[in-house]
C-alpha cells in the first residue's frame, strides 16, 4: 500500500507536460512588457535564475535555482526555430545545493546559465522576458496544457498568435537552448 501511494505521489509531481514554445532575441524588452501588461497579463515577478545543465544521454536536464522557481527540469524538444513541441518533467526542489552536488558528481556539469527573468501569464500561456548574462535579451513564449484542456493544435495557434502580436520575425527566432548558445560562443 505504501509503495502504491509513493508511486502515485511521484507520478503526480513528475508528470510529463506538453507545451509548444518559442525563443527569440528581443531588442525591445520594454515594448514587450508594455504589450503584456496592456493585454492583461499577470506579472509574477522578476526572478534571478541560475540554470545548471548536466551531462545526460538524451534530452536536457537542468537544475533551476531562483527565488520564484526552484525546479529540476528534464525536457526533450527538437532544436528548431519557431513553435516547437516540447515534453518536460518538472520536480520541485527543496534542497538545490545538495541535489546540485549529487548531480554534478554523478553526471558532470555541461553549462551554467545566469539570467534575470520577468515572468508573465495570460491564461495558459507563459511569457519570459530574459536578460541572459553573456548573451543579451530574449523572449520565450510557452503555451502549455497543464490542465489537459488544450490540444497541440490550440497550443501552436496560441504561440503563432503571440509571435504575430509581438512582431517577432523569423530572423529573431532561436532554435537552441541558452546553454547551447553559451557553449557555441567563441572564447575571447
Amino acid at each position: 500500500m505504501l509503495r502504491q501511494q509513493t508511486l502515485l505521489l511521484s507520478q503526480t509531481f513528475c508528470m510529463a507536460t506538453l507545451n509548444v514554445e518559442i525563443k527569440a532575441r528581443c531588442n525591445t524588452p520594454e515594448t514587450v512588457r508594455r504589450y503584456l501588461l496592456d493585454a492583461g497579463a499577470e506579472f509574477r515577478g522578476t526572478d534571478h535564475q541560475v540554470d545548471t545543465y548536466f551531462n545526460v544521454s538524451q534530452g536536457r536536464l537542468k537544475l533551476r535555482e531562483g527565488i520564484i522557481e526552484n525546479n529540476l527540469i528534464y525536457y526533450e524538444r527538437p532544436d528548431q526555430e519557431g513553435p516547437r513541441q516540447s515534453s518536460f518533467r518538472l520536480v520541485k526542489v527543496p534542497d538545490a545545493i545538495g541535489l546540485k552536488a549529487a548531480l554534478a558528481a554523478s553526471c558532470g556539469i555541461l553549462a551554467t546559465v545566469d539570467k534575470q527573468r520577468g515572468i508573465y501569464y495570460i491564461g495558459n500561456v507563459k511569457f519570459h522576458i530574459d536578460e541572459v548574462m553573456g548573451l543579451g535579451s530574449f523572449i520565450e513564449i510557452e503555451a502549455f496544457n497543464g490542465d489537459g484542456l488544450h490540444g497541440i493544435d490550440t497550443l501552436r495557434q496560441q504561440c503563432d498568435f503571440y509571435i504575430r502580436e509581438l512582431g517577432i520575425s523569423q530572423h529573431d527566432l532561436v532554435a537552441v537552448s541558452y546553454s547551447d548558445l553559451l557553449l557555441d560562443k567563441p572564447i575571447n
